[in-house]
Order: C-alpha cells, then sequence, then structure tokens
C-alpha cells in the first residue's frame, strides 16, 4: 500500500505539473505572484516531499483512514488521467482540424486567384465591348430619348382615361387592394391637373368610386366575419384611404377581444397540465396572433406622406398594451385560481411541466411586445406557485413530525428509545430527502424558468433552503421547546420518557444534523449565499439550546414526581406518636427504585459522564443527629471560653464555609449530571419538608433509618458523593432540631435494620 501510495504521489505531482506548466500557471496554480507554500506535507505546493507525507499520515492515522486516504488518492488520479487523455484528444482533434482547414484553404485561394485572372479577363473584354456599342449608337441616342419619353407619357395618360372603368371593375370583383394601388398612383397626377376640365372630369369620377370602395370596406370590418388575413388587408386599405388611425386601432382591437372572448375557459376538472395547454394553445396562441397582425398593420407598417407626421405606431403601441394588459390579468386570475387548487404534495411534476409550459409560452408575449409587463406578471405567478409550494412542503414537514412524535409517544411504554430515537431521526431525515427530490424538480436543467436569475437564486436560498429546511428545522426546536411550558407539579401530561427523547433528538441535531441536511441542500440546489441566509452555527445554537432546555425540564419533571411521593410519605404521618421503627418505609423503596429505573433510562440516550472518585465506605456512611454540632465543638471554646455554643448557630456558621448546592442549575449531557440533578431535586423537597414537621424520639429515629437506606444507594448515581453526604445530613439534622426528645439510634441498628430491609 505504501509504494503504491508513493507512486500515485509522485505520478499526481508530475501531472498537475505538466497541466500547470500548459496554462501557464505555477506550481500551486495560482498567478505568478502569489507566494508559494513551503509545506513538504502540501501535496498542492512546489516543495511536496511524498516520504515526509507518507511519514505524517503513519504517525497521525489509523490503518482504516489510511485505507480510506489510498481510495481517495486511486480516485483522484483516474480522475486526472481521464482528465488528461481527454485534455490530449481534445487539443489533437484541434489541430488535425487546424492542418485540414489550412491544406483546404490553400486549394480554395489557389482556385480563387484562377478566378480572379479569368473574371478580370472577361472584365476588360465586357468593357471593349461596351465602349464600341456606345460610340456606334452615340448619334441616334437623343431621338431615342426622346421617342421614349413620349411614350411614356402617352401611357399615363392611357392609365389616367382609363381609370374609371378599371375602379369599377375592381369594385366588382371585389379586387380591393388593386383598386386602392391604382387611385394612388393617379392621385397626385389628377390634384395637379385638377384645373383642367377633363382631368377634373376623371377626379370626380374616381372620388365617388373610392368613396363607395370605402364605405363597403367599413361595412366589411363593422361585420367582422372575415378572417384574419382580409380583416387585416381590410385596416390596411382604410388606412391608405386617410381613415383616422386611432378610431381603426379601437374598433380592430374591439374586434379582437370579441374573437378571444368566444374562445372557451379550460374547465378545473381537469389536471393542471391540460388547463394550461388549452389555455396556452387556444388563449395564448391567438392573443399572439392578434398582436403580430396589429403591429404589422399600425406599428412595424412604414407609414409614408401625410401618415407619418401622425406618429401612429406610438398611439397604437400605446393602445397594444393596455389590450394586452387587461387581456393578461384575466387569464391569469384563471391560472392563479386553478393552481391553487393543487393541494396535494404528493407529486409535483404535473405542476412543474405546467409551470415550465405556462412560462415558456409567455415568452413569445416578450419577443413580440418587449415593453409589456405580462411575462413578468406571468413569472411572479411562477415564482408565487413555487413559492407556495415550498409552504405546502413545508406544513406536510411538520404534520409528518407531529405525527411521528404521537406514534413515538404511544410507544414510550416499551423500553425501546435507541430504537425510537433512530427510527425517529431516520424518518424525519427521509421525509426530508424526499420533500427535497419533489421540489429539486423546479430547478431541473430542463424547465425554461429555473435557470432565470430572478428564480433560480432567490428560490434556492430564500424559498428551499430558508423558507422550508431552516424553518421545519426552527420548527422542530421551537415544538420541542413547547413541551417545557407545561405546568403542573408533575409536569403536565408530556410523558418523562419524550422529553428525554427529544433532547437527546435536538443534541444530535447540533451536533450533526443540521449541518449535514444544509449541506445537502446547498449542494442539491447550488445555493449561493449572495442574499442574507441563516448560518449553520445559529441553528445548532437553537438546537443546542433546545436540548438544554428539555433536558432541564426532564430532570424537573422526574424530581418532582419522587420529591412527590416523598412530601406525601413525610405530610400524611404522625412524627410525634410513631412507633418505634423496625423497617425501612416502603417510599423509600420506592424512590431508590424509580431512581435505578430512571439511571437506566437515562443511560439509553446518554453517556455516563464523569464521576469523582468515590471513598472505600460510601455505603457504609453513618449519620448523626448532633454530627454538626459536634464538629463544631472542637472550635467553640475558642468564641465563648465560659458558655456553651449555641449549635444552631454552629450550624448556620459551618453552612456559610460549605459549597452552595444550586438545585435548579442547568445539567450537562451526560446521565451522572442528570441523576445528580433529579436527586437534588428530591432531597432538597424531602428536607424542607422535615423542616415543617415536629418529632418525637421514634420519628428522628425513622427519619435515621430513611436517610441510611438512601445513601446505601443514592450515592451510586451521583457526581460527587459528599452531595448525597450533605443533604442527608442536613435531613437528619433537621429532624433532630425539631424532635421534641432527641434520642438517636445506635448506629449499628440502623445498619441491620437497612440490610434486612
Amino acid at each position: 500500500m505504501t509504494s503504491s501510495y508513493s507512486l500515485f504521489l509522485f505520478k499526481r505531482h508530475r501531472v498537475h505539473g505538466m497541466l500547470k506548466l500548459y496554462y501557464g500557471l505555477n506550481e500551486e496554480g495560482k498567478a505568478e505572484e502569489q507566494p508559494e507554500s513551503l509545506d513538504p506535507c502540501d501535496i498542492n505546493g512546489p516543495h511536496f516531499d511524498p516520504e515526509l507525507f507518507l511519514n505524517k499520515l503513519r504517525r497521525e492515522c489509523s490503518l482504516a483512514e489510511l485505507m480510506d486516504q489510498e481510495t481517495c488518492m486511486v480516485k483522484q488520479i483516474r480522475s486526472l488521467d481521464s482528465d488528461m487523455q481527454t485534455l490530449v484528444y481534445e487539443n489533437y482533434n484541434k489541430f488535425i482540424s487546424a492542418t485540414d482547414t489550412i491544406r483546404k484553404m490553400k486549394n480554395d485561394f489557389k482556385k480563387m486567384e484562377d478566378e480572379m485572372d479569368c473574371l478580370s479577363a472577361n472584365m476588360a473584354a465586357i468593357t471593349e465591348f461596351s465602349a464600341r456599342i456606345s460610340g456606334t449608337l452615340q448619334d441616334q441616342h437623343a431621338q431615342i430619348t426622346k421617342l421614349s419619353g413620349v411614350h411614356t407619357l402617352l401611357r399615363k395618360l392611357q392609365f389616367l382615361f382609363e381609370l374609371p372603368a378599371r375602379l369599377n371593375k375592381c369594385l366588382e370583383l371585389q379586387a380591393y387592394a388593386q383598386a386602392v394601388r391604382s387611385h394612388r398612383r393617379a392621385r397626385c397626377v389628377l390634384q395637379q391637373y385638377s384645373h383642367l376640365p377633363s382631368f377634373k372630369g376623371i377626379q370626380d369620377d374616381c372620388h365617388a368610386i373610392m368613396d363607395k370602395l370605402a364605405q363597403e370596406l367599413r361595412q366589411k370590418f363593422r361585420d367582422g366575419g372575415s378572417s384574419a388575413k382580409d380583416l387585416s388587408e381590410c385596416v390596411e386599405l382604410l388606412l391608405q384611404l386617410d381613415e383616422p388611425a386611432e378610431e381603426l386601432c379601437d374598433k380592430f382591437l374591439s374586434h379582437a377581444q370579441s374573437r378571444l372572448d368566444t374562445i372557451p375557459s379550460p374547465t378545473s376538472n381537469t389536471d393542471i397540465l391540460e388547463f394550461i395547454d388549452r389555455g396556452c394553445n387556444e388563449f395564448v396562441s391567438s392573443l399572439c396572433l392578434v398582436i403580430t397582425s396589429y403591429q404589422e398593420l399600425f406599428i412595424n407598417h412604414a407609414q409614408k406622406g401625410e401618415l407619418a407626421s401622425k406618429n401612429i405606431p406610438q398611439m397604437a403601441n400605446g393602445k397594444l398594451n393596455a389590450f394586452v394588459d387587461d387581456l393578461a390579468a384575466r387569464y391569469f386570475s384563471l391560472v392563479e385560481r386553478r393552481i391553487q387548487e393543487e393541494k396535494g404534495v404528493a407529486d409535483n411534476s404535473l405542476l412543474v411541466r405546467a409551470l415550465d409550459r405556462f412560462h415558456r409560452r409567455l415568452q413569445a408575449v416578450t419577443k413580440l411586445l418587449p415593453g409589456s409587463a405580462v411575462p413578468n406578471q406571468g413569472t411572479e405567478i411562477v415564482i408565487r406557485a413555487a413559492t407556495e409550494r415550498v409552504k405546502q412542503y413545508l406544513s406536510a414537514l411538520q404534520s409528518f413530525y407531529m405525527d411521528s412524535l404521537t406514534d413515538v409517544r404511544q410507544a414510550l411504554a416499551t423500553p425501546r428509545l435507541p430504537e425510537l430515537l433512530s427510527s425517529l431521526s431516520a424518518s424525519i431525515l427521509n421525509q426530508i430527502k424526499s420533500v427535497l427530490a419533489s421540489v429539486h424538480l423546479f430547478t431541473a436543467k430542463d424547465i425554461t424558468f429555473s435557470n432565470k436569475p430572478y428564480f433560480k437564486g432567490e428560490f434556492c436560498s430564500q424559498g428551499v433552503r430558508e423558507s422550508l429546511v431552516v424553518s421545519f428545522i426552527k420548527f422542530v426546536c421551537q415544538s420541542s421547546r413547547q413541551f417545557c411550558e407545561s405546568a403542573g407539579d408533575k409536569g403536565g401530561s408530556t410523558p418523562p420518557a419524550l422529553l428525554l427523547l427529544l433532547s437527546r433528538l435536538c443534541l444530535d441535531y447540533e451536533t450533526s444534523t443540521i449541518s449535514y441536511i444544509l449541506t445537502l441542500t446547498d449542494e442539491q440546489f447550488l445555493v449561493q449565499h449572495h442574499s442574507p441566509v441563516t448560518p449553520v452555527t445559529t441553528l445548532c445554537a437553537e438546537a443546542r439550546e433546545a436540548a438544554q432546555k428539555l433536558l432541564n425540564h426532564y430532570v424537573k419533571v422526574q424530581g418532582l414526581i419522587i420529591s412527590q411521593m416523598l412530601r406525601k410519605s413525610v405530610e400524611t404521618r404522625d412524627w410525634v406518636n410513631t412507633i418505634e421503627p423496625r423497617n425501612v418505609r416502603a417510599v423509600m423503596k420506592r424512590v431508590v427504585e424509580d431512581t435505578t429505573s430512571i439511571d437506566v433510562q437515562v443511560g439509553l440516550l446518554y453517556e455516563e459522564g464523569v464521576r469523582k472518585a468515590h471513598s472505600s465506605d460510601s455505603s457504609k456512611r453513618t449519620f448523626s443527629v448532633y454530627s454538626s454540632s459536634r464538629q463544631q465543638a472542637r472550635y467553640a471554646a475558642s468564641y465563648t471560653p465560659s458558655a456553651p455554643m449555641d449549635t444552631n448557630l454552629l450550624s448556620n456558621i459551618h453552612k456559610l464555609f460549605s459549597e452552595r448546592i444550586d438545585i435548579f442549575s442547568s445539567v450537562e449531557f451526560n446521565k451522572v449530571s442528570v441523576m445528580t440533578g433529579i436527586i437534588k431535586i428530591s432531597l432538597k423537597t424531602f428536607l424542607e419538608c422535615v423542616r415543617l414537621r415536629t418529632f418525637g424520639r421514634y420519628g428522628l429515629q425513622q427519619i435515621q433509618v430513611d436517610c441510611h437506606y438512601l445513601q446505601m444507594y443514592l450515592w451510586r448515581f451521583v457526581s460527587d458523593e459528599n452531595l448525597v453526604h450533605f443533604m442527608l445530613d442536613e435531613i437528619v439534622g433537621s429532624s433532630a432540631h425539631r424532635c421534641l426528645d432527641p434520642a438517636p439510634m445506635e448506629q449499628s441498628v440502623i445498619e441491620v435494620i437497612c440490610e434486612r430491609g
């Protein structure tokens, strides 16, 4: 493995050097002015030493990591070999093609040179021949020109005298275009010589005929039964007959709207793709035809004479934009209503194909009418549809998560917390991947709007990453934190095991899952973080905060459950008139059993944690009702030599110098810390309940027995056994201070009772 790895490193270094030399780069692939890396272990640096690199890998990596590294290097070798082979093939093909081109150019230029010589000779012959013809006809040229002018004039006069009959014939045959062309040819001449009686008569006859023709064209235009081609020809002829352009524009658009209104609207009971297809094929295609015809008549048609000075195209363009905007608004309203009916999130393919077809067909309007807002409005519909679909997927993810929690909650009775956690985490992750795959259809390469800057960047970063993935992660954290808001001494109706499981889920999200999900999203959608997005660290911090809050609440809930048992056991007993203790009370056994069960439960999801070193006699620690006061008695003489020291005062002074115990502090993410928090809450409740009761002799002795029994077992669960010792000392000492006849039980008797019970 070492030899092959060395060979790979040398080969890769050599190949990289050749490629970088070819492209004019230095050893690092950067510009020459960039500083070079001097690290001999930098595989991309100029000073790379394979042996040093191998020695470093052998020292720092395990065998499995070395094998992974070798596999990675082999893949890179193959990739580089493939790239280099491709580069060589491409350059070779280009070289062969260039050689063939040069050879062909040589042949073509030689042939072209011969043809140019031939052409030059022919031109010289033609020039010579033309000069001889001009010389021969020079004498007759003036006479021919004069006769040609007379002939042209006679033809014009003949055309003028025959014009009324020609116009009548065209009117009978409905050859309106030919009649208008003939009249326009003669109109200027008749106007110029209208002072002559013969020309005046011809002009009057022509005007009468053309008035009749214009009346027939107007009637034909009003009927609206003609085809689009006939209608366009009719409008063009009316414009040539000096009909008001604005009135013609209004009539044309009114007629077009009446034709478009007759197109049946697609029904909403069809699927979305068929709906869009019918709308595009019938409405959008007809609208494009109207736009094209209108532009040919009023905008693109070259105007001459008086029509050019009226600026008809500008006026006509404004009317067309208003007309298209109005019709498009009505069509878009239908499309949006139909898109809103697409509520299912099972399959996106039909919706995406429909939106793609809708967007694609609207691009025709962009080409025909560049200044129109219709394409942008259509694009906004596509963006809104995609955004709405993302919201639907977010809602589906949230519903799936809550349903999964319900299933987990029902399965909490069985001791399968690790399996439940793994199943929940895997199902959520698979659902996210499925949703991303469905949403990814919006960015497929064959979708026209997917590569548009106004869609892809905003949709990927803000739509998918922020509105879908980040929002779902925040929802998981927020909904998990809501389980901590339940009130009540027992933490409401939330099972403690669910709190523990959710805390571990949020902690796993913080350590790895969030980073994995966002990396997967960025890779699939090629997210460019140009716009501000939520960083991974912020989401991880939110997940850790949720995990901490859930674990703290779990400790509080479990502590309150045990505390409730201890409180009832203290408050419901007559401690003054109780009998002499012979057994450990059942509630103490229940406390130990529940604590053990909780320890097992927490251990299923969290690591052990760190404990302080235990003493050899932790389970046999004894409690004296005057342990604190006796401990202080050695120092009492220094304060009051002639009077006994008050034991309560000495106990309180001792507490001032003791380490403070924070009962409800945040716990760490390990089993020992969790159990320590639960036991602190339980013993603190026990202590406070004892301080509110009055004890007789046997009541005090029963407390001694109970505390010794707790000491035998609880020290194993906490991080520092001295904490249990101190709090149990406080309980026994407080009982003694509240006792009417403080006569403690012998330690040997206590041990016998606890070992027996």
